[in-house]
């Protein structure tokens, strides 16, 4: 197999992403083909879908050997569970699966067609190596059971922003910022008072520290 595109997104590296794709919609990125793929006629009809899978590599995560059990962080990162039990980026095959959702497409650019897709949870770089449409009536299962994992995410923070801070984002990502910064990216089994964190996003670097709930943001410098 090889990559047919790779992901555009604001996330040049792991630290920051959200853990599951949707959990931010605000968050924007693109899907830009490779020479070979970028043909109109292999995605004629997609623009009648409103949600699309993408199958994708976790290029970042691999590894010459596999373990059969893995740590996940939700449950403290002590408790081991089967790594095909969990979404765990350390697996035999670094595949990855998510659920995006299509703001429109770009039919007429120098790399071709371009998706302008919504929610997505991959890093800027990211090889896809396939999309399909997302069908509800087939993929949609609400009576699902969710085993360990916790039937809701993390509670989510009170982001404070100093409007000082606030002013150094470009306008048209500071939602998808604070978005991000309210699903808390700290490791979930770290909760440290007084460290301060930081991750690139959108060409920024960002600093945070969270104190009884609330995530306030430090200092927003220039990556």
């Amino acid at each position: 197999m090889e990559p047919i595109a790779h992901m555009q997104s604001d996330f040049p590296a792991k630290f920051g992403i959200p853990r599951q794709a949707g959990l931010v919609w605000a968050l924007r990125g693109s899907v830009i083909f490779a020479p070979a793929y970028r043909s109109p006629e292999a995605l004629r009809g997609i623009e009648g879908f409103s949600h699309l899978w993408l199958l994708w590599e976790f290029s970042q995560s691999r590894r010459s050997g596999w373990s059969p059990t893995v740590r996940p962080p939700r449950l403290g990162g002590n408790a081991r569970m089967g790594v095909f039990a969990t979404r765990s980026p350390f697996r035999p095959n670094p595949i990855g699966l998510s659920c995006v959702r299509l703001e429109r497409v770009e039919w007429d650019t120098p790399q071709g067609p371009v998706l302008h897709v919504a929610g997505a949870d991959l890093m800027d770089g990211t090889p896809i190596y396939d999309i399909k449409p997302y069908l509800p009536y087939a993929d949609c299962h609400p009576e699902a059971t969710q085993g360990f994992a916790p039937s809701e995410g993390r509670p989510l923070l009170q982001v404070d922003i100093p409007p000082r801070l606030l002013a150094r984002v470009p306008e048209q990502v500071r939602p998808a910022l604070e978005g991000v910064l309210a699903q808390d990216p700290r490791p979930a089994y770290q909760d440290d008072p007084e460290r301060v964190y930081g991750f690139a996003f959108a060409g920024l670097e960002v600093r945070f520290a969270v104190r009884d709930g609330v995530l306030r943001v430090e200092d927003i410098q220039l990556a």
